[in-house]
């Protein structure tokens, strides 16, 4: 006889037949539960980046840097390597050097062959003296092997000795990512490199003239 006829002979076992449970993606009319709180949540900040300027009390000596430039001479080390991405980095330093009022006249651009070399470029422009600031430019991107680590740690840690050794700012525009996509979306720090190289500056002869007032 037929599960679904609703008769059986006598003395047979009747086995009822649940109903299968209802599936979880069959529509309800209702959303699920754990969809709805997702979209009550707030959305993540961005990582590695937090929100928020700095709150300086008053009270304080305040000493601080404007990313302003007029007839300040700025040199800029540039790497060849991945050039694509480097002169986007490039275009986007010089843009901002005009802007913050820096003739081309007094930007001297020095192309060296990678970020392996960047730190010597930055280091031979910078005992020069004939530049308040040095913006070093270029881009280191990940490959199958542990070249990546290598010249990009030696880049970071040799700009920053550059920095160091000789008193003049030196502004990090190396860019180290994960793919060409990644870099081409990145390509307009040379302009944020620009303005810490001005800011720095800036800074540093503030210091030296409230030395000598002092």
């Amino acid at each position: 006889m037929s599960e679904q006829s609703g008769e059986h002979w006598p003395g047979e076992q009747v086995v009822e037949i649940e109903a299968p449970p209802q599936a979880d993606d069959e529509d309800t009319g209702e959303e699920p539960a754990a969809v709805v709180e997702a979209e009550e949540q707030e959305p993540e900040q961005l990582a590695g980046h937090a929100p928020g300027a700095l709150d300086i009390p008053d009270g304080v000596d305040l000493l601080e840097g404007s990313p302003q430039g007029t007839r300040k001479r700025i040199a800029i080390v540039l790497s060849r390597f991945n050039g694509d991405v480097t002169n986007r980095l490039l275009e986007s330093a010089l843009a901002e050097l005009e802007q913050s009022g820096i003739e081309r006249e007094h930007v001297t651009v020095m192309p060296v062959p990678g970020a392996f070399e960047l730190p010597l470029g930055a280091m031979a422009l910078a005992k020069t003296r004939r530049y308040v600031a040095i913006v070093a430019l270029g881009c280191v991107i990940r490959g199958e092997t542990a070249h990546f680590e290598y010249v990009a740690g030696e880049a970071a840690s040799g700009l920053q000795l550059a920095a160091l050794e000789t008193g003049v700012p030196v502004a990090f525009g190396v860019l180290t990512t994960e793919n060409l996509e990644q870099a081409m979306a990145r390509a307009d720090k040379g302009a944020e490199a620009v303005r810490t190289a001005l800011e720095m500056a800036d800074l540093f002869n503030q210091l030296r003239a409230t030395a000598k007032a002092s």
